[in-house]
């Protein structure tokens, strides 16, 4: 089953206009699939492939020489060498769309693309489903609840893998493969701490000191750990919003993961039912509802900023997505029912910054769509239409 990804056109809109596209993302989020579904006609050669990596590490004009153009190099940060290489390639051919690389060592990868390439690539970051691909195939629930624990990478719904098995697999090999080669991690016990520990502080503000002190580690190794983990797209950081620019760099951000699927087995869920209780049921539901815009974002290359506001007297908006000057706020609710108290974070911040306010929404856990006190009132699975409106 291949569903199309909503990134394609995108991807198509630029080929032509950059000698070299790259593709990043998390592990097993699809790239390799759609990158040969995209462009069967170029060539796809693997970097994994220990002859191919040989022959490019030992000889990498020739290598370049025998795959000149049209040819997608996957898991190309297994040669760094070869990055040097390709710029004076790309620059002596002036060819667009000449090369194509990808990668699940996103962190080697961009660093790579940084030092050697930078003006000659376009990056895009493809992400697991979002909803409105998933609806395209009729795999949107009626419920929530379900897409906490199956999550949205491509594989569980490709091969019906059990979430608890794909989850165990993926961290096996997202630890053992991925952070093994960037970092030198001497207890991956304690690693696997640290993630849990972030888990259990999803939609919370960041004190990475806190968690630093719970697990055992130096401040300075829990702020590298946690850029190898937004580097890997397993989590990212919501910045506050202040009307001083400066304080939004030093402010608290906030901590999502990419995945709920990833995140609920992190959480020691093994059962769907487990999360119908679940004491961060409400944390879980917001991550989604940010991450499926977060997506989208990325997916449609939209380039919009994203942030929360909180207040000393803890008037809070979830979510406001920059708009030129002003901003759409959202409010993320995981209630089936509609209450008055949810609109008070709007009705707050619209009335001591009305110059600040494009549009306002509300994203609950039910299904109606409807306007109630100049908001909009969103479905759960509706939350895309945001970046519509």
């Amino acid at each position: 089953m291949f569903i199309q990804r909503n990134i394609e056109a995108a991807i198509k809109s630029l080929i032509n206009k950059y000698p070299i596209i790259s593709l990043t993302g998390p592990r097993q989020s699809g790239k390799t699939t759609l990158l040969k579904n995209m462009f069967p006609d170029y060539r796809y050669i693997t970097l994994e492939d220990a002859d191919m990596r040989d022959f490019a590490t030992e000889d990498p004009r020739g290598f370049l020489a025998q795959f000149s153009k049209y040819v997608i190099i996957d898991e190309a940060q297994r040669v760094p060498q070869l990055f040097n290489y390709l710029q004076g390639k790309v620059d002596a051919d002036q060819i667009m769309g000449q090369y194509i690389l990808s990668g699940s060592q996103n962190f080697l990868l961009l660093e790579q693309i940084s030092q050697s390439l930078a003006g000659r690539v376009a990056i895009f970051r493809l992400l697991p489903f979002d909803f409105s691909e998933l609806a395209s195939h009729q795999l949107v629930q009626k419920d929530y609840i379900p897409h906490f624990y199956t999550g949205f990478y491509p594989s569980i719904f490709d091969r019906n893998i059990n979430p608890t098995t794909y989850y165990n697999n993926y961290l096996d090999s997202y630890v053992e493969r991925d952070i093994r080669t960037i970092i030198n991690v001497k207890d991956l016990s304690v690693f696997r701490i640290f993630l849990k520990l972030c888990a259990g502080r999803v939609g919370q503000l960041l004190n990475l000191n806190g968690v630093a002190n719970e697990c055992g580690i130096s401040s300075h190794t829990a702020r590298a750990w946690l850029s190898i983990l937004e580097a890997s797209y397993i989590v990212y950081l919501l910045p506050p919003f202040f009307q001083n620019v400066n304080k939004r760099l030093v402010k608290s951000p906030k901590l999502y993961f990419w995945d709920t699927g990833l995140l609920s087995y992190l959480l020691d869920i093994r059962q769907p039912e487990q999360l119908q209780s679940h004491y961060l049921r409400g944390n879980i539901f917001e991550n989604m509802m940010i991450s499926e815009v977060q997506k989208q974002n990325y997916h449609r290359l939209l380039h919009l900023n994203l942030y929360f506001f909180r207040d000393s007297n803890q008037n809070e908006i979830d979510l406001m997505i920059q708009q030129s000057t002003q901003f759409d706020l959202v409010e993320i609710k995981s209630s089936m029912t509609i209450n008055s108290d949810f609109f008070k974070g709007i009705k707050n911040f619209s009335e001591n910054f009305p110059e600040l306010v494009n549009q306002k929404f509300l994203v609950y856990g039910g299904a109606e769509k409807y306007k109630r006190l100049e908001t909009q009132v969103l479905g759960w699975s509706s939350v895309g239409d945001i970046l519509s409106e």
